[in-house]
């Protein structure tokens, strides 16, 4: 028998020489064990070669290895990914004979892979043809379900769910609650995730962090600041553990409805009695140091960022970016991106974009064509924005027309080439 661990490296070389190396040995007399052959379906699996992945599976029951949980997982899942839902419920089936199906940790991933894809579906008929075959689905399992329909926004239908495992005599938890109240949070029904925290407080189910989360957030992405400074307080009066991504969360609720010195003063607190905070903090205060016009301090956030460890991420860049631009620091702009170059942080086609388009805005037409360039040597797409943009302020009636030379003929407007 030839171990997992060198199956795991033939099939690092490539499928095609793995496959091959496979097949030789097999010639030659030497067979793998169950779990070089799980190893080489697995990744068929992955690479959509179901009917080669059953080929290798039929080949390994009439080798007599015996199948394992593992195996008829990584074949139930391909052939649910690639849309083979009779042949996946038969494995199921089959697997369920065998005696390997004894509990939800080899049904959870197939319904937790289907909802993640958004195709529930899909997750709701394997959920009815496994409660068919005898199974009785765990807590985990509805949560996944419910889970499902959330991320689609049918929050109704998770409901419904909930009623199902309630009449299946299972008892919702934490996560339970934390899924509808995030399901009502992401379509707008505040109210009514607010109203289930109320009800599981006083069915004496202490609300964790993250459901408080996701109702801060609720509440400021819906302009109701006030409710959520309060949530916010009686989350710290309540003794529940209010981590970076809290803070994260009300601070940047804090900016966007135009609170950005309550941002400042709160950020400045946390500073003074050193709470850990992330590269997603600080991007958050520079970029409210910004709209405070508190230029050197945005400038000097960023410096925090490596001088503590941490690693500018390209959101970082292009808030640093645009405002230097909009300030006119035409150099500080440009040093930015060399100096993001540099670090190796990828700059993609909205970063390049959007300097394109304040660039335009302020009428610096030659920085912009500069980044256009950029754009076309990396084979990035021009945004229907940008070229929206470039189309009004050059056309015969916009502000830069006179100055629609400078740019590459491509992008002058068709009626600017007559």
């Amino acid at each position: 028998m030839i171990s997992s661990i060198r199956w795991y490296g033939m099939v690092s070389y490539g499928m095609d020489e793995a496959m091959h190396m496979f097949e030789v040995m097999r010639q030659q007399g030497v067979n793998p064990d169950v779990f070089g052959y799980q190893i080489i379906m697995d990744s068929l699996c992955k690479m959509g070669k179901m009917a080669a992945a059953m080929d290798i599976f039929n080949q390994m029951v009439n080798q007599g290895v015996s199948p394992n949980k593992a195996v008829y997982q990584c074949l139930v899942l391909g052939s649910c990914s690639h849309g083979h839902f009779v042949k996946a419920k038969e494995l199921i089936s089959e697997a369920v004979n065998r005696g390997l199906c004894s509990n939800s940790v080899f049904f959870y991933p197939v319904i937790n892979d289907r909802c993640k894809e958004g195709k529930v579906k899909e997750a709701q008929d394997m959920f009815d043809f496994i409660v068919g075959i005898g199974h009785r689905p765990d807590v985990i399992m509805y949560n996944s379900l419910m889970d499902g329909y959330c991320h689609v926004g049918k929050v109704e239908e998770a409901l419904r769910v909930l009623d199902a495992m309630k009449s299946a005599g299972l008892q919702p938890d934490v996560f339970t609650y934390g899924i509808l109240i995030n399901g009502y949070c992401k379509i707008g029904r505040i109210d009514e995730g607010l109203s289930l925290v109320r009800e599981i407080s006083l069915s004496g189910v202490k609300p964790t962090t993250i459901m408080y989360n996701i109702i801060l957030d609720g509440l400021f992405c819906s302009g109701r600041t006030v409710p959520a400074k309060e949530k916010f307080h009686k989350m710290n009066e309540s003794g529940i553990p209010v981590g970076v991504g809290t803070y994260n969360i009300v601070l940047s609720g804090l900016c966007k409805n135009n609170c950005t010195d309550e941002a400042i003063e709160l950020f400045k607190k946390l500073r003074a009695v050193n709470v850990k905070i992330n590269v997603i903090t600080l991007t958050t205060m520079i970029s409210a140091m910004f709209k405070t016009r508190r230029i050197e301090e945005a400038k000097d956030l960023f410096a925090t960022i490596s001088a503590i460890g941490l690693v500018p991420s390209v959101v970082t860049y292009s808030i640093m970016m645009t405002n230097f631009i909009k300030e006119g620091l035409l150099a500080d702009a440009d040093d930015m991106f060399s100096a993001m170059e540099k670090a190796g942080c990828a700059h993609n086609s909205r970063l390049l974009n959007q300097v394109v388009r304040v660039f335009l805005k302020n009428g610096e037409v030659v920085k912009a064509v500069t980044y256009l360039a950029k754009l076309d040597a990396k084979q990035l797409s021009v945004e229907a924005s940008t070229v929206s943009l470039i189309v009004s302020l050059f056309s015969r009636k916009g502000k830069l027309r006179e100055h629609v030379k400078l740019l590459p003929v491509k992008y002058q407007p068709p009626e600017m080439l007559d």
